[in-house]
């Protein structure tokens, strides 16, 4: 693994195979999305793919889904891990059929 750092406590990042993977936990609100909101618009601004584990987030709403459809359209994306709760948020906005949504970290990456 390559290069490693936390950013605002609110997730972990690091370069795998040639990826950028920001780990990101905890619940996503209007209230909390800032810190990620921060980290995932600085990330697609420099790497290319970047990949989102979401694998520990806890719950997550439009305004994450949002978010991931923003960075969607700066840089390609996947996102890893979702639990089946989360798996739910895209489907039901018919927003499935854009993100690219992998079942695991490992299918998430080359």
């Amino acid at each position: 693994m390559g290069q490693r750092r936390e950013d605002d406590r609110t997730a972990l990042q690091y370069e795998r195979d040639g990826v950028w993977v920001v780990v990101a936990h905890g619940d996503y609100d209007p209230d909390t999305i800032a810190p990620l909101h921060r980290v995932l618009d600085t990330t697609a601004r420099k790497h290319s793919p970047v990949v989102v584990d979401v694998s520990g987030v806890s719950f997550a709403d439009s305004t994450f889904l949002n978010l991931l459809l923003r960075i969607h359209h700066m840089t390609s994306l996947r996102v890893a891990g979702p639990t089946p709760q989360l798996r739910r948020l895209p489907e039901i906005t018919g927003t499935d059929t854009v993100l690219d949504v992998r079942a695991t970290l490992h299918d998430a990456l080359p």
